[in-house]
């Protein structure tokens, strides 16, 4: 039986005892690169990596690399489109991409494969690869004895997801690089992350689990092999999980709501904000439940409790923008801080907490009216402007953690492109240093010492990650300034280093456009079209904000939208694909994909858009229900299951790094009956079946479902809110309605607008909601606009201004 023997972190090392198959332990990581070892045959006891070695060694083979052997080798990930297999299109490793010639290559030689998936900006993959997979040595063991597979988890998640289950449910922990051992009928035999090329402090490296797994193979293949597809079989039986009845128990939403409030508020750190201890992720669906959490006290006349909530939100979101996962100079966020203090992160940027974080902001400005978030969600937005988005809207993936130190350098390391000497920043800032180093806790030795876990092995010695330590209005005082003059200052000097660093070699771009991804970022811009015009007039924003109008937000998120409807959707079959680089991809749209799509596009519509999105969210809906719903069993599939290479077939609950396609689902189906009459019926009955086949999670593990929670909560409200604004768009007072309507956050809220005058828009509500068609005609007049605000089947009386209709939100 195959044993997990050793689990790492990036606080330090520890063992982990033995994981048997569980529903519990196969839930979603954090998109980190974790290091684990599994060993198949005796249990070894490890002493810690000299990480500082690593990635000396990692440097010293790139340069060989780079100097004397580029491009000496080429193999069929040549052809591909994915910028993490053409990474690897020019290893010594005969590396396959995933599909039949691979599969077929393997049975006819009657050897197992070894799979290596990871993606591009993985810094953890990038040592491998260069420590391993450019090693003539280790390419001969490889080649000889097994055939090789290269697979981009952000290209193929469906293919990550089955070896990654079965990674974490028997060993107990995963990350990326993934790299397990399969049999040619692709059953797992045996895996682990990342492998050190070499034995070193009793630790048998790359080279010696190869030899190891061959040996296995030759003297034990039937007993692994018949391991493997018993894994399998567990765990497919563990996680197709089924409803046990049509709806789960009345009580239960608001208990798990609560529950989820009450054990985040037990793991909140109040030095430093954030839930749990480093390293530190922001997990955007723990914000989503205490903001939920928090109004439902608000409403039920507990104003001490729902500000204690809220608290605890604030200083999160506040750490985080002080903080060195924020990058200061250029905007956006960084995947995640090493350091309990938000302050050393791991440098690669991901397009799926961009979208997520920036609404988050959006979310508390809405509440607060504070705008240090409105600042904060537009410096997201701002950087995927700038940075992020192609020629005709679509919006790229991520940026790497590693980059050269210079033009022409042999090797990259990690945050380059982000960190500062002391003498740099007095170099380009001249006068305005002193005041900019104290701001930023700029120091000659270097400022990575806040903890003892920001830099263990001294990589960043002398090198400043930038971090707000004090508040602004105290360092505003400090230097006897104002508050405009200080932030204007600060502004001038971020400017300054952003054009210098703009001249370093940049990050490597990952151009591939995920859908799922595209949808979580669609939503942000389309909200901040509305919600931003909530800022005063005259509100000042310094560099790297560039004040951009809120209603061309909106026009980023419609071209988003319009590329994907272009190029990764079939009008006849009304499928999506999953991404798009150079060309569709092979791989079909997954759950994610339309979940988080539909979302979009339903912020798209709600917060101005054409009408056109609106059907287009019913459509994909619809598409979804025929592709991933459990018809007998309740829940969405992961997948559409018509690949027969992938082996398990997953119902995915756990809100994460990115929130479950079954929590949003719930949510998308709740809106959609708030919205049309056509499909009511089917979509309560779909989501009642879903939370069902998830009670278990949501008595009992509520912490890992946080976004379901809040799911399940609005799935038992009897009415959602409705605000139905009538009028002609091309009205001045249309946008000012809108923004009025979505001024206060309500999750529980839907805004449909109408123009009686749109033979178009008419037509589809005469088709889709005639209660709705009537009102618009009732309401009608062509010089004023009117906004109805309606729940539990009663209407206010009209209002016809935002400031009366804001009034009217609030109360």
């Amino acid at each position: 039986m195959l044993r997990r023997l050793f689990l790492s972190s990036s606080s330090g090392r520890r063992l982990i005892s033995q994981h048997t198959p569980s529903y519990k332990s196969a839930t979603k990581l954090n998109n980190s690169e974790s290091f684990s070892f599994s060993w198949p045959l005796s249990i070894v006891f490890y002493r810690p990596i000299n990480l500082s070695r690593v990635f000396a060694m990692a440097d010293e083979r790139s340069s060989k690399t780079a100097s004397s052997e580029a491009h000496k080798h080429t193999n069929r990930l040549a052809a591909e489109h994915s910028p993490y297999l053409l990474q690897h299109a020019h290893n010594p490793v005969d590396w396959y991409p995933w599909g039949e010639e691979a599969f077929a290559e393997a049975r006819k030689r009657d050897v197992p494969i070894f799979l290596s998936i990871g993606y591009s900006t993985c810094h953890w993959c990038h040592v491998m690869e260069v420590e391993s997979f450019e090693d003539e040595e280790v390419a001969k063991l490889l080649n000889d004895w097994f055939v090789s597979i290269k697979v981009d988890r952000e290209e193929r998640p469906d293919v990550d997801k089955v070896y990654m289950t079965y990674v974490q449910a028997l060993y107990g922990g995963g990350g990326w690089p993934l790299s397990v051992f399969l049999s040619p009928d692709l059953k797992p035999l045996m895996g682990g992350t990342y492998f050190p090329p070499d034995d070193k402090h009793g630790r048998p490296g790359f080279k010696t689990v190869l030899r190891k797994v061959k040996e296995a193979w030759d003297t034990n293949k039937d007993a692994l092999v018949q391991s493997g597809a018993f894994a399998i079989e567990q765990l497919s039986e563990a996680l197709s999980a089924t409803a046990k009845s049509t709806k789960i128990p009345e009580a239960l939403p608001e208990k798990a709501v609560q529950k989820c409030a009450e054990q985040l508020s037990d793991s909140y750190d109040s030095n430093y904000g954030g839930f749990g201890s480093a390293p530190k992720f922001p997990r955007p669906v723990e914000i989503q439940l205490m903001l939920y959490h928090s109004k439902k006290l608000k409403e039920n006349r507990m104003p001490g409790e729902a500000k204690e909530d809220l608290s605890m939100v604030v200083l999160t979101l506040q750490c985080m923008a002080r903080g060195g996962i924020h990058d200061h100079v250029g905007g956006g966020f960084h995947r995640y801080s090493v350091d309990e203090c938000w302050h050393v992160p791991h440098f690669e940027k991901m397009l799926y907490d961009q979208g997520q974080l920036a609404n988050v902001y959006l979310d508390v400005f809405s509440i607060t009216k504070d705008v240090t978030y409105s600042s904060v969600s537009r410096d997201i937005l701002d950087y995927l402007r700038r940075d992020m988005i192609g020629p005709n809207g679509e919006i790229f993936s991520a940026e790497d953690a590693d980059s050269a130190e210079f033009e022409g350098a042999s090797r990259k390391k990690e945050g380059a492109f982000y960190i500062w000497n002391s003498q740099e920043v007095e170099d380009i800032l001249g006068e305005h240093a002193p005041l900019f180093k104290e701001h930023y806790y700029v120091k000659s030795s270097g400022n990575c010492d806040l903890s003892r876990m920001s830099d263990p092995h001294n990589e960043f010695k002398g090198k400043n990650v930038l971090i707000e330590r004090n508040s602004t209005s105290e360092m505003a005082s400090k230097f006897g300034m104002s508050m405009e003059e200080y932030l204007k200052i600060l502004g001038i000097c971020r400017k300054k280093l952003f054009d210098v660093r703009s001249k370093r070699p940049r990050p490597h771009l990952d151009d591939k456009v995920i859908v799922s991804w595209n949808g979580l970022a669609i939503s942000s811009f389309a909200r901040a079209s509305k919600i931003l015009k909530g800022e005063p007039e005259g509100t000042d924003f310094y560099f790297p904000v560039v004040g951009t109008d809120p209603k061309e937000y909106m026009e980023v998120a419609e071209r988003a939208a319009a590329f994907i409807k272009k190029h990764l959707y079939n009008q006849q079959t009304r499928k999506l694909q999953h991404s798009f680089r150079n060309g569709p991809a092979a791989a079909p749209g997954f759950l994610d994909d339309y979940a988080f799509l539909i979302s979009g596009l339903l912020d798209l519509y709600e917060f101005g858009g054409s009408i056109c999105w609106l059907a287009w969210a019913i459509e994909l809906q619809n598409t979804q229900d025929e592709l991933f719903l459990d018809k007998e069993g309740g829940g969405y599939f992961n997948t559409p299951g018509e690949d027969p290479s992938v082996l398990l077939r997953v119902k995915e609950d756990h809100d994460g790094a990115e929130p479950s396609g079954n929590s949003v689902s719930v949510i998308n189906l709740v809106r959609l009956a708030s919205l049309v009459t056509s499909g009511f019926d089917r979509y309560r009955r779909n989501g009642e079946r879903l939370l069902a086949v998830f009670e278990k999670r949501l008595k009992d593990t509520v912490m890992a479902v946080p976004l379901m929670c809040c799911a399940a909560d609005m799935f038992a409200i009897p009415s959602r809110k409705q605000v139905v604004i009538v009028g002609p768009k091309s009205s001045p007072e249309y946008e000012g309605m809108l923004a009025a309507a979505h001024a206060s956050h309500n999750p529980n809220r839907t805004v449909i607008h109408i123009d009686p005058t749109d033979i178009q828009e008419m037509r589809f509500w005469e088709e889709n909601n005639d209660k709705i068609a009537l009102m618009a005609k009732n309401n009608f007049t062509s010089d004023k606009m009117v906004a109805l605000v309606c729940q539990d089947f009663t209407c206010n009386p009209p209002v016809y201004d935002p400031s009366s209709l804001e009034l009217l939100l609030s109360k």
